[in-house]
């Protein structure tokens, strides 16, 4: 059965209701015709519980717009959407390409500060997230009484004498879901063993990030990146209205998983009556890191499960023999569940 429109439906039922189901839920491709955006492949996918959101199939399937029931769920940066060829990879040139979004992926051989390692200079976050993907596949279809809506793709970062890494990547979700399922298989097709390091950096914006807000997660250690979040430690989990010169705080958890192994990150807004849930397996990523910033215009919360704790950047990961490595055909299994909840009554409504 399928809830929706606040009761149960049988497949049969529904079908007999509709001309096609893109009346309900549908997954749409289109191309950005101006600015940076120019030449954006974007699946907009709708799946009729109120969940929107667009997928940037020119940004390694990233996720960007986002919205549940006319509530916007993600922070978009001044940037905008930015087409990969304005890529500037030295530095923190990242930043001229960050568009925010609901999820931008870090990685896959180094995300945190630039750094140089063996030689090499890395820029900020790494390289995937400005990677077009390739073989793109949207499919739309019933298995048995579930109507499925999924996207995929290959997005390969790779050079000549460099490193090799492909990233297999599956967006799954589905009628009546409110539910977006993330599953990401990286493979080194290279010959030399290879570093790995990935992070899901999920940018959560206004309205769901307020003073109202909480974060919810049970954590065995939680540390400062540096004196500036020192003195925001005892706050990790409260936001503040937008403050002029807030300067960011960033987080750095080691969440408990449950009996199953997996990890539970919620975000609260009781004052909406809305919570974000994050589940993921905690053996691949075992960090949390918390981006706090509560700047005027820059009023952002990211929350960014990570492989290992490489905020210093890929140098300073090796340092500390904490650099993940891939052997030649090796592979890693990454799967993140991101889901939109009402919690009941809001603030106002108890008021």
């Amino acid at each position: 059965m399928i809830q929706l429109f606040n009761q149960s439906w049988e497949k049969a039922a529904l079908l007999s209701r509709v001309g096609q189901m893109e009346q309900l839920a549908g997954i749409r491709l289109v191309e950005a015709i101006e600015g940076k955006a120019r030449g954006c492949r974007l699946l907009d996918v709708w799946t009729g519980s109120g969940l929107r959101f667009q997928i940037d199939a020119d940004r390694a399937l990233d996720l960007s717009f986002c919205e549940f029931q006319g509530l916007p769920l993600a922070w978009r940066s001044p940037a905008g959407e930015v087409h990969p060829a304005f890529y500037e990879p030295e530095g923190f040139g990242w930043l001229r390409s960050f568009a925010g979004g609901l999820l931008t992926t870090c990685g896959l051989d180094q995300f945190g500060v630039p750094s140089e390692d063996e030689g090499i200079s890395f820029g900020l976050h790494g390289r995937i997230s400005n990677t077009p993907a390739e073989s793109l596949s949207q499919r739309s279809y019933w298995d048995g009484e579930t109507y499925r809506l999924e996207i995929s793709a290959v997005i390969r970062q790779a050079a000549l004498f460099r490193e090799n890494l492909v990233l297999l990547r599956k967006i799954t979700t589905s009628l009546g879901a409110s539910r977006i399922q993330i599953e990401d298989v990286v493979t080194n097709e290279g010959f030399e063993e290879t570093p790995h390091m990935i992070l899901y950096h999920f940018n959560l914006g206004f309205p769901l990030v307020s003073e109202h807000s909480h974060l919810k997660l049970t954590s065995q250690e939680t540390l400062p990146r540096d004196e500036e979040a020192l003195g925001g430690l005892a706050q990790w989990d409260r936001f503040q209205p937008p403050t002029p010169g807030y300067r960011e705080q960033v987080f750095i958890h080691r969440p408990i998983p449950d009996p199953s192994g997996k990890t539970t990150v919620e975000f609260h807004n009781p004052g909406l009556g809305v919570c974000v849930r994050w589940q993921y397996p905690a053996a691949s990523l075992p960090y949390l890191m918390e981006w706090k910033m509560m700047g005027m215009g820059a009023y952002v919360v990211g929350i960014e499960p990570a492989n290992c704790n490489g905020l210093g950047g890929r140098a300073a990961t090796r340092e500390k023999r904490a650099l993940p490595l891939l052997q030649p055909g090796e592979s890693r299994t990454y799967q993140i569940d991101f889901e939109v909840m009402r919690t009941g009554e809001t603030m106002e409504a108890r008021a």
